[in-house]
């Protein structure tokens, strides 16, 4: 996959655009709230803990496209640790770097090392006779399988590793990702064909943009009762102070904030269920209890009845408790909300004692909690019964539901909190209009950037060491009696007559005679400095027009019949035609956003972006009249939204203008 330069890779047709050396220092950080969301995508897809998530899914983290549907997340020291690959891709790929800290994370496969620069060179892992070719005599380059773990299914990540020669108790570090091409079957029974897809190697061009160091050294295995099974024991036999790559996958315990009969999870057993199914249908019982009480009751008549499928995935499924109490003590704990998702147990209809959904709800219906209509294809839920004893005697808890409104609360947060960008207009002395010797008579440099509360000091500096002001009002300059500070003030070739102005005019005067610059920092990104006028992002909504052919029926008679009589076997016939009637007009309103790229804005992300924030149509292209520069059109008046869009990725409300045009084109 990464076998090529990333300037050379193409993906469905379309090269990349950067190289693996600028990666780096082009990739940009991630939002807090978008760190987690991507640890909480790696703990649930790797059946990993919390504490091993942060670990994998660190602090500092960056995002780099480097194509068109590739993404490769980055620590904050510039080493890939994530990929995906395709628009939309749910599918979190993990490099080497990442599979070195925990080497147990994808099952593996085990090949001799003869086969290992095969892979480098960017070939598929082959699986024809595999079985202990050297003592068969077929080719070296097929890989001797041994799978970690026997449930592997096509198309699943897996780790390719180095098969220690003469141990059966090691193997080295693992040194490729790809997918399995077969199932685990047929890699022992010596098909032919590929037995892996290799997406990515070590020291492949994906490898290079980290700090290309050396692979870890051997880890342990440990016998799992499978024959050619083996999992990791904790530590790897190689560098000692490299981080635990085997941390316990065992989900952490979390205490309840829910009432005290909801049982206890066992831990002794991690092949059994946390539950039993009559613990399973109680949890599922208060569930309901807890709906009711907090949101139910609020509903008017007129909500129901509700299918009992969405009662169910509504209002049973997050109201379930959001913790639960530790087999070992009887103390009580609140586990961070991202441990309460990420190890919940299996509650849910499937693992209580009830054989289907309509069973439940007829015992809740027996209990008169609820009613219920019976009817295909499924029963409906036509009332609760808020006065019900239990439902009084129910002591509300934390529930899923709550977990998550306060996440979303806490982004939301975040997102307005974020750390606006530092926008600096500057002025630089200009020799040839005379604003150079204004700085170098008042002591000052003349080759430094000022900005406009520096050249207020400056002017007063000048004019308090001359004692240029009137005593009448020490608002005012005595500019004629001073020659260097009359040229300053001129807005002609020659000295104006105007006497006196104020010490605001002659800094306004003052900066229209120097160079204009700008500085933009925005947070994690180095701060950027250019000559020239920094100018608003413009955001406008104008009418576009355009044309369309519309076309008109009407019958033509034939000319073989005047007749009258319509019953007449010569009357006339009438035939359809469609005659072309001329150009239809339309009007469209559209926003344009134009003047974003200095503020560490792109085009094609900010037009996927508004698509998906405003669900409608985006496109970009060349600023009209300008040398260099994009627009992205908006469909629809979307000034609001795009104003919302801008401020969250930190650029000043200052410096957005927004407009909405006539069709006269006035404001």
């Amino acid at each position: 996959m990464f076998k090529k330069p990333l300037s050379n890779i193409k993906t469905s047709g379309i090269s990349l655009f950067i190289s693996a050396e600028s990666a780096g220092r082009s990739a940009a950080p991630l939002r807090s709230s978008d760190r987690r969301k991507l640890k909480q995508r790696v703990i649930q897809a790797y059946g990993i803990s919390p504490e091993l998530g942060d670990l994998l899914v660190p602090d500092g983290l960056m995002s780099q496209k480097v194509a068109t549907y590739i993404v490769v997340y980055l620590s904050s020291e510039g080493d890939p640790l994530w990929f995906t690959i395709g628009k939309g891709a749910d599918d979190l790929i993990p490099t080497v770097y990442t599979l070195w800290k925990k080497f147990d994370l994808l099952p593996r496969i085990s090949t001799p090392e003869t086969v290992i620069p095969v892979l480098l060179g960017g070939a598929d892992l082959m699986i024809s006779r595999v079985l202990f070719p050297a003592l068969r005599g077929w080719s070296s380059t097929h890989a001797i399988v041994q799978v970690s773990s026997p449930t592997v299914l096509p198309q699943q990540l897996v780790s390719i590793v180095q098969r220690t020669v003469g141990s059966s108790s090691t193997c080295g570090p693992p040194l490729a990702v790809g997918r399995l091409a077969v199932d685990s079957n047929t890699l022992k029974t010596g098909a032919k064909g590929k037995a892996v897809h290799v997406l990515h190697t070590w020291k492949d061009h994906l490898f290079d943009m980290g700090n290309k160091a050396d692979p870890p050294g051997e880890m342990e295995l440990k016998e799992d009762g499978g024959g050619d099974d083996d999992a990791p024991q904790s530590e790897p036999s190689g560098d000692p102070n490299r981080t635990n790559g085997a941390a316990s996958n065992a989900l952490p315990p979390a205490e309840s904030l829910a009432p005290a009969y909801v049982p206890q999870i066992s831990t002794s057993a991690p092949s059994e269920p946390a539950f039993s199914k009559e613990e399973v249908s109680d949890i599922l019982r208060v569930a309901v209890l807890q709906a009711i009480n907090t949101a139910l009751t609020s509903l008017t008549s007129a909500s129901f009845p509700i299918p009992a499928s969405t009662f169910y995935s509504s209002y049973i499924l997050p109201f379930r408790p959001a913790f639960v109490r530790k087999s070992s003590s009887d103390e009580q704990s609140q586990p961070s909300s991202s441990e309460a998702s990420s190890s919940y147990p299996q509650i849910d209809i499937k693992h209580s004692s009830y054989k289907s959904l309509l069973a439940f709800f007829k015992f809740l219906e027996k209990q008169q909690i609820l009613s219920l209509k019976d009817m295909k294809p499924e029963p409906l839920v036509t009332s609760v019964l808020a006065t019900h004893p239990d439902v009084v005697a129910h002591r509300p808890y934390t529930s899923l539901r709550d977990v998550q409104i306060k996440e979303e609360k806490r982004g939301k947060r975040e997102e307005s909190s974020k750390v606006e960008m530092e926008v600096k207009e500057l002025w630089k002395p200009h020799v040839a209009s005379g604003s150079a010797k204004f700085f170098i008579e008042g002591g000052l440099d003349s080759s430094a950037l000022y900005t406009y509360a520096e050249l207020k000091s400056a002017v007063n500096k000048y004019v308090d060491a001359r004692q240029l002001t009137t005593p009448r009002d020490r608002s005012y300059v005595n500019v004629g009696a001073d020659e260097v500070l009359s040229t300053v003030c001129a807005k002609g070739g020659a000295p104006e007559s105007v006497k006196f102005l104020r010490q605001q005019d002659i800094v306004q005067r003052l900066s229209q005679k120097m160079q204009s610059w700008y500085e933009v920092q925005a947070e994690g990104k180095d701060a950027v400095l250019k000559n020239g006028q920094l100018k608003p992002i413009s955001v406008v909504v104008k009418v576009r027009k355009g044309k369309k052919a519309s076309t008109v029926d009407s019958f033509i008679f034939s000319a073989s019949s005047h007749s009258r009589d319509p019953y007449s076997p010569k009357s006339r016939t009438p035939r359809a035609t469609s005659i072309p009637r001329g150009m239809d007009y339309y009007r469209v309103d559209c926003t344009l956003v134009t003047g974003f790229e200095p503020f560490f804005l792109e085009a094609e992300e900010m037009a996927d972006e508004l698509s998906r924030l405003c669900a409608c149509a985006t496109s970009v292209s060349p600023a009209p009249g300008k040398a260099s520069g994009q627009e992205v059109l908006v469909q629809g008046k979307q000034i609001k939204a795009v104003t919302e869009f801008l401020l969250s990725r930190g650029v000043p409300k200052r410096w957005i203008e927004a407009a909405a045009l006539t069709r006269k084109g006035k404001k």
